[in-house]
């Protein structure tokens, strides 16, 4: 299963400094999860937190003040997690995002190949916003709508929001002794008397609070990933909340996984580009694999890479859709080479796939 794990401010923080002895505990279970065969990203806040606790008293609510102690902090961030995962021989990577890289294609392709590889090689992604560079143009505000927006990037079946709540309640239960916790939110459209319910505000190291907790549901939901909002105290509750025991409120995905890509691909079709392929490369795609720049006989058009192109057969007729791995000029240039010709050709291989089948649709 792939999922993500976001853990916020208030998870991963104590008196002001990084929660050493809770992250410890988030190291043995998400390295007990990968272990299983599950593939995880784990979108971690803290490294304003990490900034602040280094640098002393600094208010972090203008932009610059927030951006200098994030580039202090996320360093210390990340020498954490390595150290801690590093005690269960399993490796980190850093992946500092905005939201042009998530809106973006080519840079959507970028990222979304750099956690397939990542996968591949058995390290987890630990996922922020880029701070210490993104305006507010570009920023995506708050790491829960980062993690949904990573979530529907890899195709996750569960996003996991670990925060300081069992769940979100009818009500603030820090208010009112009688709130009902909301175990499951089924409807195709959130009721709007749980929007209200959510309202508030985050506290004073964090972005978010429920509200933004209920955005990112709502955003991930629609691509096809099931969402959970949990108590983050206690990582043991993990591996229940994956096997759908626990407590907490759960958000049933609006379509399967799947079918939310092939929406996103058809729905970026531009007409009167693409590539025609040859009667091999039309039995592969038929037989489930991803299309091959060996196998592209023509090319129709201009698109860049990361662009919806058609996939036409020989005769001309479109059979597929999908997101080209190599822009047209490229392509021509690698059309009908083998894969070990590729770098020859262009000097740098983005691989052996002009497109690959799970960035592809037949029709």
């Amino acid at each position: 299963m792939r999922i993500v794990i976001k853990l916020g401010s208030s998870t991963v923080t104590h008196d002001g400094a990084l929660h050493a002895p809770r992250l410890i505990d988030y190291a043995k279970t998400l390295s007990a999860l990968m272990a299983a065969g599950h593939d995880l990203v784990l979108v971690s806040s803290g490294a304003v937190a990490a900034g602040r606790r280094v640098l002393g008293a600094v208010d972090p609510h203008t932009v610059a003040a927030k951006q200098m102690l994030a580039a202090i902090g996320q360093p210390h961030l990340m020498a954490l997690y390595a150290e801690l995962f590093g005690h269960y021989q399993l490796r980190v990577a850093q992946v500092l995002l905005t939201r042009t890289d998530l809106e973006r294609r080519r840079s959507y392709l970028n990222a979304r190949h750099t956690f397939e590889a990542l996968f591949r090689h058995r390290v987890l992604p630990v996922v922020n916003e880029n701070d210490t560079v993104a305006t507010e143009e570009i920023r995506v505000g708050d790491n829960d709508q980062l993690s949904a927006l990573v979530a529907g990037l890899i195709d996750a079946h569960m996003l996991l929001l670990m925060t300081d709540q069992d769940g979100l309640f009818d009500k603030d239960p820090r208010s009112f002794g009688d709130a009902r916790l909301l175990p499951k939110i089924d409807a195709g459209e959130i009721p709007e008397a749980v929007w209200k319910s959510a309202g508030g505000k985050g506290g004073a190291l964090g972005t978010g609070g429920m509200l933004t907790k209920l955005r990112a549901a709502d955003i991930a939901r629609r691509a096809g990933t099931e969402v959970v909002i949990a108590n983050g105290a206690d990582p043991a509750l993990i591996p229940r909340l994956i096997e759908g025991d626990g407590r907490a409120t759960r958000f049933s995905p609006l379509a399967p996984p799947t079918d939310a890509r092939k929406r996103y691909i058809l729905g970026g079709l531009r007409t009167g580009v693409g590539a025609a392929i040859d009667a091999g490369a039309v039995a592969a795609l038929a037989a489930g694999r991803s299309l091959l720049t060996v196998g592209v006989a023509q090319v129709h058009g201009e698109f860049g890479r990361g662009d919806t192109v058609d996939v036409l057969s020989d005769d001309g007729r479109p059979i597929a859709r999908g997101l080209a791995n190599y822009d047209a000029d490229d392509l021509r240039r690698i059309a009908g080479r083998r894969s070990g010709d590729i770098e020859k050709t262009l000097g740098y291989d983005y691989g052996a796939e002009f497109i690959h089948r799970n960035d592809l649709v037949l029709l």
